[in-house]
Formats: structure tokens, C-alpha cells, sequence
């Protein structure tokens, strides 16, 4: 399994806006993709800064996301966005993460 995270910095009063248009815009992108598995969004309490963790099967299956389909993804992103989003790659470490794993597995 690998892991793709999204580092976004939201303008704050675009919110509610950035909500609806990830639930209604890119999540039915991501479920199309091949290779997804799901997506976890963590929200920061001190700042506008959202975190999304999106889990692929591949390594392969993540950076092709990345090459064909994000691009437009990120140009529906860049509107409630004051900075571009900083995107990094991990490996997803599955000894340490037994219950998780068997969920996704499910």
C-alpha cells in the first residue's frame, strides 16, 4: 500500500465552499481512479492548513494520479488555496498498523 498527503493552507472564509466542492467535485474523481483505496482529511484546530492522506494499492497507481488526474484537481483546489498544495509520496508501513490494514482490507 502507498500513501499520497496533500498539504493544503485554506483561505478560512472559503471553508464551507472547499467542503462541498471536495465532496461533490474530487471525491467522485478519487473513487474513479484506479488503484484508490480512500482518503482521510485531517483539519488543523490553530491554523487553516488541511492535511488529506489518500491510499493507493500502488506506488504506480499513486503516481499515475498524480500525473493524469491531478493537475485538474488541483486547478479546482487553487481557488479556496493561498499557497500551491505541497504533495509528498510515502510508503504505507503495514507491520505497525494491523487493524487499519485488515480494515482497508474488507
Amino acid at each position: 500500500m502507498f500513501a499520497r498527503t496533500l498539504e493544503l493552507n485554506m483561505k478560512i472564509e472559503k471553508k464551507p465552499e472547499f467542503t462541498k466542492k471536495v465532496r461533490e467535485e474530487i471525491l467522485p474523481i478519487l473513487r474513479k481512479e484506479p488503484g484508490f483505496v480512500d482518503v482521510l482529511g485531517l483539519e488543523s484546530e490553530t491554523e487553516p492548513k488541511v492535511f488529506v492522506v489518500t491510499l493507493w494499492y500502488t506506488k504506480l497507481d499513486a503516481e499515475r494520479y498524480e500525473k493524469a488526474t491531478f493537475p485538474k484537481v488541483k486547478q479546482i483546489l487553487e481557488p479556496y488555496l493561498t499557497v500551491p498544495p505541497i504533495v509528498k509520496f510515502y510508503a504505507v508501513e503495514t507491520t505497525i498498523s494491523e487493524k487499519f490494514i485488515e480494515s482497508v482490507a474488507v
